[in-house]
């Protein structure tokens, strides 16, 4: 590898880490900071599995660094079966309230 090549990988490992050290993430933050997927993420937010930021005025996803951190300490369950279960258990339950 040349010395312009390692400068790229040396600035790349930089822009990681200060992305890292963000205090509110957006959906594309979370993505490369969790590995979840998009959709995934979509996901537990409909199903307020996530903690997200609340303010309605900002019709964009955000979520606080902390509170994601204490939340994939807690372990939760993020499996698609899982996921489609309580998707579906709240669609019933909505669809009952509806009624």
């Amino acid at each position: 590898m040349n010395e312009q090549e390692n400068v790229v990988d040396l600035l790349q490992d930089i822009k990681y880490l200060l992305s890292h050290t963000k205090k509110v993430f957006n959906i594309d933050d979370l993505v490369n900071y969790t590995g979840l997927s998009k959709s995934k993420i979509y996901k537990l937010s409909q199903l307020k599995l996530i903690p997200a930021g609340k303010n309605k005025h900002i019709r964009q996803l955000f979520f606080n660094k902390e509170e994601i951190d204490a939340w994939l300490i807690g372990e939760p369950d993020l499996s698609d079966e899982s996921l489609e279960r309580q998707f579906n258990e709240q669609l019933l339950q909505n669809k009952k309230v509806g009624s």
